[in-house]
């Protein structure tokens, strides 16, 4: 292990080609950095039981499975009760990542409502994070956010933020969180640091979406959940904090929203 301070990768995709032939040196890589317990995602169902298996693998590693925006329409609808079976399982700890996505699949735009709010429900049900994928969609985006709430709450973190100030602001007007993902460590992306530095420092997550989004230095080579260490300081930066503070800061703020993780962590 390691004296590093301790952070959560909140959002990656463990179970993708790009690391199949070295998962146990990424896991290992990550703990070296001080990533203690990584989240990976499920975006399409019907891969659900090999993500599973790469959580019941790793003590370290947790997962949620939804069906991302950009397949909604090229995958069966999720049902709510497809969605909270899946709760029944230990490591399980959310829902999605769902969301909306207009900059290549606008075309689906009601499909992918549709399966949101489907998502939305089975969060409410289960009382896990719903994960929210957001892109060239902020209006709708934030009225179908806004119009589930109000039908019951549910708690939410809309991953790799890096929408509008005005989304923003609507979704930590609910209570939700923002997760940074490597974008926000891009030298263009000072007006999204802004926006960040405007949130209240206790509704932040870090994640890497890998095998996305390298942050500086890693950028533009294979991005993995050790990777987070490096958004998470540019983080602190934003923030005015020091980063062993800030790592403390992004991983209350991880319990105190997965708290399934919480509870597993407390019983390991």
């Amino acid at each position: 292990m390691t004296d590093l301070p301790e952070i959560t990768d909140s959002h990656c995709h463990l179970d993708f080609p790009d690391f199949n032939d070295e998962r146990d040196e990424i896991v290992a890589r990550a703990l070296a950095a001080g990533v203690t317990r990584m989240v990976t995602i499920c975006t399409r169902l019907r891969l659900e039981p090999q993500v599973r298996a790469i959580a019941e693998t790793y003590a370290p590693v947790f997962y949620a499975a939804g069906t991302h925006p950009m397949s909604a329409a090229d995958e069966p609808l999720a049902t709510v009760d497809d969605l909270t079976a899946l709760a029944a399982h230990p490591k399980f700890v959310g829902i999605g990542e769902t969301g909306l996505d207009y900059h290549y699949t606008q075309d689906s735009a009601d499909i992918q409502q549709t399966s949101l709010r489907t998502h939305i429900a089975a969060a409410r049900q289960t009382g896990l994070p719903l994960i929210i994928h957001a892109r060239a969609a902020d209006a709708d985006m934030a009225r179908i956010l806004t119009e589930e709430y109000r039908n019951g709450a549910y708690s939410c973190v809309m991953h790799c933020f890096s929408s509008s100030a005005e989304l923003a602001r609507a979704a930590l007007d609910l209570g939700f969180y923002l997760s940074m993902s490597g974008i926000a460590a891009f030298p263009k992306s000072a007006e999204l640091r802004d926006i960040f530095a405007a949130a209240p420092v206790d509704r932040i997550l870090v994640e890497t979406d890998a095998p996305y989004l390298a942050p500086p230095p890693k950028r533009g080579k294979r991005n993995e959940p050790a990777y987070t260490a490096h958004t998470a300081r540019v983080g602190a930066e934003v923030f005015g904090m020091d980063y062993a503070d800030f790592a403390a800061r992004t991983q209350a703020n991880f319990d105190r929203l997965f708290t399934k993780v919480a509870g597993w962590k407390a019983d390991a």
